[in-house]
């Protein structure tokens, strides 16, 4: 009997701690490498308030068939998204190329 109550106990346990662990979200946000401004200004709002919420953000610039030879106008966008963004969040993994896409990590700072 002194066995299944230990389990009991560690269940119970394990449960508690299950229930305090914090999920984490992450919210995308797609551009694509020759985005206009009234389009980066719409992204960048939804953006802050993702940041605001405290989800982490995933930005990435999708390159479609041959505009894949734009990479450097995709880093530009992406490093001036997280400039914009220094006050409200830290970058937590600068634009990297992954196939077609190049995505860029950021996390929301602590209040």
């Amino acid at each position: 009997m002194d066995y299944k109550k230990f389990l009991y106990e560690q269940k119970k346990r394990e449960k508690a701690l299950k229930s305090k662990a914090t999920k984490v979200i992450i919210k995308e946000i797609r551009f694509g490498p020759q985005t206009d401004e009234h389009d980066y200004e719409f992204k960048k709002k939804h953006a802050e308030k993702f940041l605001n919420d405290g989800a982490k953000l995933k930005a990435f610039v999708f390159f479609k068939g041959r505009s894949i030879i734009f990479k450097e106008q995709g880093q530009i966008l992406l490093l001036r998204l997280a400039q914009d963004l220094e006050e409200i969040g830290k970058v937590e993994q600068m634009p990297r190329l992954e196939g077609k896409r190049m995505t860029m990590f950021i996390s929301p700072k602590k209040k």
